[in-house]
């Protein structure tokens, strides 16, 4: 365990934002940051997304134009300066170059363009890396994939701003990528969460499934707190009150039509329904019956391409 800020790294669509809403509710010890790093990813000089790489309109608009990677630590630094450790979510592919290109460190962290660290995958320095307390939450891509493809097209696109659906946002390998790194250069485990033999000040390696989460919601908020030694409550996971409902809405703000179950909802219960059985083929058919044909193939390569990183990362998850 560390008192260090928690980072929560995660793919698109694995329910974390409605686990981040747990944290919202402890504003007395917490600082949350929500997906602050997409702001530098997506539109600011140091961006390493090409999703608006020919729309200066939307990169302006955003007002993170002129964000940089420094200045995304400035501000987490500056959260953190309250006396509360900063609860940050985000994507692990905001850290990395798309497509498993080698990273360099972003120029206003680093010592110019073309610095780089042997083996980081990230724009980040290592230096900089282990001041966070790392934790991971994944989703299956049969859940997670279509979910976000649903973002990417009418009639949600018009809400979201995202236009096309780009497979490289799917987020399993860089997780991997940033998993693996953090565990080689010992900032995570190597023991794992729930094990008593652990070295002083070491992180054990926490990482949550989403099915766990919705079938197992308290007993999987509380061995997280555990693990990031945040003070668990029973009450964190219920927010039906208007100070908590306007907080959601103004924080999730940014990344409209991505969030309005999470802003819509009033606590994290177990879902009465488990998943009804699927095959290959009746999954096929309801992404064809709700996208087409052409969209069906999409999906169904793009969940193929990520299933053997996610069930990589699932043998490390804690079990319930």
């Amino acid at each position: 365990m560390s008192y260090n800020h928690v980072f929560l790294a995660t793919h698109p669509r694995a329910c974390s934002t409605a686990f981040e809403r747990v944290f919202m509710t402890r504003r007395d010890i917490l600082k949350c940051a929500h997906e602050p790093f997409g702001d530098s990813f997506y539109y600011g000089p140091e961006r390493l997304s090409e999703r608006y790489a020919n729309d200066e309109a939307a990169r302006e608009n955003s007002g993170f134009s002129k964000t940089t990677y420094r200045d995304v630590l400035k501000r987490l630094e500056r959260d953190g300066s309250e006396g509360k450790r900063v609860f940050i979510k985000d994507m692990a592919y905001y850290l990395m170059p798309p497509d498993g290109k080698p990273a360099t460190i972003a120029p206003s962290l680093g010592r110019g363009d073309g610095y780089t660290e042997e083996g980081n995958p990230t724009v980040i320095p290592l230096g900089i890396l282990q001041r966070f307390h790392w934790t991971f939450l994944i989703r299956h891509p049969r859940r997670g994939i279509p979910s976000y493809f649903r973002c990417c097209v009418p009639p949600l696109d018009e809400v979201t701003g995202f236009k096309q659906f780009m497979p490289n946002e799917a987020g399993y390998a860089e997780l991997r990528r940033l998993f693996d790194y953090l565990r080689e250069q010992k900032v995570i485990g190597p023991s794992m969460a729930g094990q008593s033999d652990r070295k002083p000040g070491e992180v054990a390696i926490t990482i949550i499934d989403a099915d766990d989460l919705l079938d197992y919601p308290e007993p999987v908020v509380k061995a997280f707190c555990e693990e990031t030694g945040i003070d668990f409550k029973p009450e964190m996971l219920i927010w039906d009150d208007e100070e908590n409902q306007k907080y959601a809405s103004e924080t999730f703000a940014k990344w409209n039509g991505f969030h309005n179950d999470a802003i819509h909802s009033k606590s994290l219960t177990a879902r009465t329904q488990a998943h009804k059985t699927v095959t290959e083929e009746s999954e096929n058919e309801e992404w064809r019956q709700k996208y087409g044909d052409e969209a069906q193939k999409v999906i169904r390569a793009c969940v193929d391409e990520n299933v053997a990183d996610y069930e990589y990362l699932k043998s490390f998850a804690l079990k319930f």
